[in-house]
């Protein structure tokens, strides 16, 4: 039996870490097991797409480049203290969980929609939605379609191991339209077939038909993405299940990064914001810092390195997804909640 001090201690280190960081009578928790493996590997192995433009794919120099690549940078600069330290492994919509399950890949970034089947039955965790999405449909310019309703009895080109197969035969089915899906087994054999004309419309996450639309002959002139979209993509990060402070770890580098947009604080002017104490962790003590830093696993300044190697949230997506960008997409959803969206990430105090 446990003595009433013993019990007492337990208790009242429970009560002061549920209210201050900066005591050390509360150990810091095990940093786990995958970043245990990280650092004693010296690389992040992050799972990408085979190549979707603005998200993940390689350069003419032969060097990965997008939203989702960035973001594994982020990650790998708080966790290894190395943005450079990932080793990026591209992966189909069909093989992606597998890979995740096998350990194979520490960190799945591959527009990879949040849904509960996933998290409950694959055991999968999804740290936090990275980008608000939807699905939708692309048709070329000169088609009279003008919503998905119209495309009855067309044929649909999409991506097998996607929700989008499913989306599809809801929206069509609630209407009592008739629709032939063509399932393809990459995201570029997708984007082939329907430049080849084998199918009507292509039909995915309204980014990834941005994305394909900015390769396609005659670009972003010659198709047209539909306005209606049939359904919610909540796109996020994707970690083995087993693993809680590796899943918390990787949710606190996405919101730092939305943190840092909400303090104005960039790739550039970082080092300023710091000095100036206007962060959201200029509000703890240096000793709480460390400590929490500590207990992450990490060194102290993670959330700064982040920023410092790929920008904020606003700057990633401006650069690899935004209007100025190949895209062209709109940050609709993806403001912050200050400016009329749903990005909004949790104190850190």
């Amino acid at each position: 039996m446990m003595s009433w001090s013993l019990r007492w201690s337990k208790l009242l280190c429970s009560l002061l870490c549920a209210g201050s960081l900066a005591l050390p009578l509360c150990p810091p928790a095990s940093a786990g097991e995958v970043l245990d493996a990280l650092k004693s590997r010296g690389v992040l192995h992050c799972g990408v797409s085979e190549g979707i433009p603005g998200f993940s794919e390689r350069d003419a120099a032969g060097r990965w480049q997008g939203f989702d690549v960035d973001v594994c940078r982020a990650v790998a600069a708080a966790a290894l203290d190395d943005a450079e330290a990932v080793a990026f492994v591209p992966l189909r919509a069909s093989t992606r969980f597998p890979a995740l399950q096998a350990r194979k890949i520490d960190l799945l970034l591959r527009n990879t929609s949040w849904t509960l089947t996933r998290e409950a039955i694959l055991k999968l965790q999804f740290p936090a939605v990275l980008l608000y999405d939807g699905q939708g449909f692309m048709v070329p310019a000169a088609s009279p379609v003008r919503a998905p309703s119209e495309l009855a009895e067309a044929t649909v080109c999409i991506e097998k191991g996607t929700t989008h197969e499913r989306n599809l035969r809801d929206y069509f089915g609630r209407r009592d339209l008739p629709v032939t899906p063509l399932t393809i087994d990459s995201a570029t054999g997708v984007v082939d077939a329907f430049s080849a004309g084998r199918c009507q419309s292509y039909s995915a996450d309204a980014s990834q038909l941005a994305a394909a639309r900015s390769r396609l002959p005659g670009g972003r002139q010659s198709w047209r993405i539909l306005d209606e979209r049939i359904s919610k993509e909540p796109l996020a990060p994707v970690v083995w299940g087993g693993d809680q402070e590796w899943t918390t770890l990787v949710r606190w580098v996405i919101h730092a990064l939305i943190l840092a947009e909400e303090w104005g604080a960039t790739q550039a002017n970082l080092d300023q914001v710091l000095a100036e104490g206007r962060t959201p962790l200029s509000r703890l003590s240096h000793d709480e810092r460390a400590l929490l830093a500590r207990t992450l696993g990490l060194t102290p300044g993670w959330a700064a390195r982040a920023v410092k190697a790929v920008g904020n949230y606003g700057e990633l997506f401006e650069r690899h997804l935004g209007p100025d960008s190949p895209l062209g997409l709109e940050r609709g959803l993806n403001r912050l909640w200050t400016q009329g969206g749903l990005l909004y990430a949790p104190s850190i105090d």
